[in-house]
């Protein structure tokens, strides 16, 4: 038996909440912005008349201006935001318990079981879901229906505002097909532009490709788009309840301005690295590897990884990896707008124990020095706040051996 999923996209979320309070913006352009003295200035939401206009979410702020100059900004309350986004799933929650949230404004609902209690119409209920938000949060929402997770996506974003997409065993090809593959859920640019040097410019023709061309120009994720293209996604919804295997753990900024000497970037960097292996010992995690990503003033992003000899969720560990990484990249006096350390190829404490014993057994007793300090600066901001004490490397003026060339 096929399964009944609808996804459920709020329509301009960030916007259409402020707009409860403003209804006399309802029909000017208007969008939600980061804060541009602090350099976060890029559109976070959009109404629908700023939409009209072609401003898009996460361009600079300048740029949407220059398409709309009379566009209206306004500042994020994302406490509000969460707030709206339990009100709403609990709406979901009525009709079924496995909703899995996709974002703050997204959710997969799996109503297999329980449709039958709702008149068994899956096209009736996404409509009365619509209707429900509207009536009772003021909010409009797109819902696609079909009998996968990916089709459902697919659904909520083939009409909107306010609009219901069926997308069944019947339709699926003539629907799906011809869309843009960039539609297709996880087909990012960088996938594109590689699809498009072979001629793959919509969902058909993935569709058309043999699975094993795809494996060798993707890996995995080859695999994945040629099943979501052929309509053979088998992913579970799951519910909230579950907890979330957690894969990454990072932290970025964006600098009150620019980074351009080495001192500046070993500075952002230690502080990255210090919010971030302090995660990892709170999750009772180690790392595998680190990712770093380095954004210049014009939004470009590069990024390299690198494995580490053992697992580790050490300060200093992190640090050094990350500023060898930024050295591939980046070169002074270049400008850097903004850093992203990631902790990837996470293990859980034990796994990663038995990993050092076994591979890095002349390092422990420095390891387990550094542990002991780094548990005590763990305990010291447990009880005095997280601004109690800061690792050596992220003090202004802290000098030590540079690993950048």
């Amino acid at each position: 038996m096929d399964r009944v999923i609808l996804h459920c996209d709020l329509n301009c979320f960030y916007a259409s909440v402020e707009l409860l309070s403003r209804p006399d913006l309802r029909e000017i352009p208007t969008a939600v912005c980061g804060d541009p003295s602090s350099r976060h200035g890029i559109i976070l939401a959009k109404n629908e008349p700023a939409k009209r206009y072609g401003v898009q979410t996460a361009e600079t702020i300048w740029q949407a201006k220059k398409k709309c100059p009379g566009l209206v900004l306004l500042p994020p309350h994302h406490g509000l935001y969460h707030q709206y986004s339990r009100k709403v799933n609990a709406i979901y929650d009525q009709y079924t318990d496995l909703v899995e949230p996709f974002g703050i404004d997204e959710s997969w609902l799996d109503v297999t079981h329980t449709l039958h209690l709702f008149g068994g119409d899956a096209g009736g209920l996404a409509d009365t879901l619509r209707e429900r938000m509207k009536e009772e949060l003021g909010l409009t929402l797109s819902v696609g229906v079909s009998f996968n997770k990916v089709f459902a996506k697919l659904g909520s974003d083939y009409k909107k505002p306010d609009a219901t997409t069926v997308i069944s065993r019947e339709n699926w090809q003539s629907i799906v097909w011809p869309l843009p593959v960039g539609d297709l859920l996880y087909v990012g640019g960088a996938a594109r532009k590689l699809l498009r040097q072979y001629g793959v410019e919509t969902i058909g023709q993935l569709a058309a490709c043999r699975r094993e061309m795809l494996e060798t120009l993707m890996g995995k994720m080859g695999a994945q788009l040629y099943e979501y293209a052929n309509g053979l996604d088998r992913e579970a919804v799951r519910s909230r309840a579950e907890a979330d295997v957690v894969k990454s753990v990072g932290n970025g900024t964006t600098f009150p301005q620019n980074l351009t000497t080495r001192e500046e970037v070993r500075r952002g960097i230690a502080v990255l690295a210090d919010s971030v292996a302090s995660r990892l010992r709170r999750l009772g995690l180690y790392a595998g590897g680190v990712q770093v990503t380095v954004r210049d003033p014009a939004f470009h992003d590069r990024s390299r990884q690198r494995q580490f000899a053992a697992p580790t969720h050490l300060i200093r560990d992190l640090t050094e990896s990350a500023m060898a990484l930024t050295a591939e990249l980046w070169q002074p006096p270049a400008p850097i707008r903004a850093l992203t350390v990631t902790a990837i190829h996470l293990s859980p404490e034990d796994a990663a124990y038995e990993q050092v014993d076994l591979f890095n057994a002349g390092a422990l007793p420095k390891k387990e020095k550094q542990e002991k300090l780094e548990a005590a600066m763990d305990r010291i901001r447990g009880r005095f706040g997280a601004d109690a004490i800061a690792f050596g490397a992220s003090r202004p003026g802290h000098r030590e051996e540079d690993p950048l060339p």
